[in-house]
């Protein structure tokens, strides 16, 4: 409210001075007005720029205090979680190259965790500090790629990925995905069961971050792990309750 008021003001401002220059003939009073509401126009310019930088920090607080939140229901802002994500989010920055692609399981197991799941994502690749230039779904040897803003791919996988399905077929996708001609710095594989098909690590062109979901199944944990090592990247485990 404060900026949209300053923004009037400076418009008010600047058509005083276009009708002073237009009427005032020259004159030394006007001339004089103009030179005050002049100053007081730098003033108002200069207040504005403070008000946005403000407005700026307290807006950076407010995403900080948001993934806080985010990362505190899941057990990672304390302890060995907060100590394993940081371990994580220190892979990612470190590897070369800005974009990181998201390969998300959209089998019928994961029918109703991707709208709990879909904050965490943002928190990795905000804390990351890579290009999220990515997502793609599995399910069944089906495979799609949304790309766009980061809201929009995370609409897109919400409405248009199937979520039925039993078949995870995370090597197939992964052969589909070594055929694009952008390869990112790094893949992050989400899911909450093992691949169902044979995994090629070494043709998969970039390193395969990975996140396991629940802390039950030691299959999946062992699979998520493998492929992580097997291709140069990080296992993260997210339980949700």
């Amino acid at each position: 409210m404060a900026l949209l008021m300053l923004a009037a003001f400076i418009f008010l401002f600047a058509l005083i001075l276009i009708n002073a220059q237009l009427q005032g003939g020259g004159s030394a009073q006007n001339n004089l007005e103009i030179e005050q509401l002049q100053e007081k126009l730098a003033e108002a310019e200069q207040r504005n720029r403070q008000l946005q930088e403000e407005m700026n920090d307290l807006a950076g607080k407010d995403v900080k205090e948001q993934m806080d939140k985010v990362l505190a229901s899941i057990g990672l802002n304390k302890g060995k979680g907060k100590r394993d994500f940081e371990l994580f989010v220190r892979g990612l920055k470190d590897l070369p190259g800005k974009d990181l692609h998201l390969v998300v399981d959209a089998t019928g197991s994961m029918h109703g965790v991707t709208s709990f799941l879909i904050p965490v994502l943002r928190v990795i690749a905000i804390r990351s500090g890579k290009h999220l230039s990515a997502v793609s779904w599995y399910a069944d040897g089906r495979t799609g790629t949304f790309t766009g803003s980061m809201g929009a791919m995370f609409d897109n996988l919400m409405q248009n990925a199937p979520f039925v399905g039993a078949d995870e077929t995370v090597g197939h996708t992964f052969r589909k995905l070594a055929q694009d001609e952008a390869i990112p710095g790094a893949y992050l594989l989400i899911g909450d069961e093992p691949p169902t098909d044979i995994v090629h690590y070494h043709s998969i062109p970039a390193p395969v971050f990975t996140l396991p979901l629940g802390l039950h199944d030691s299959s999946t944990i062992f699979a998520y792990q493998t492929l992580a090592d097997q291709t140069g990247g990080k296992m993260l485990k997210l339980n949700f309750q």
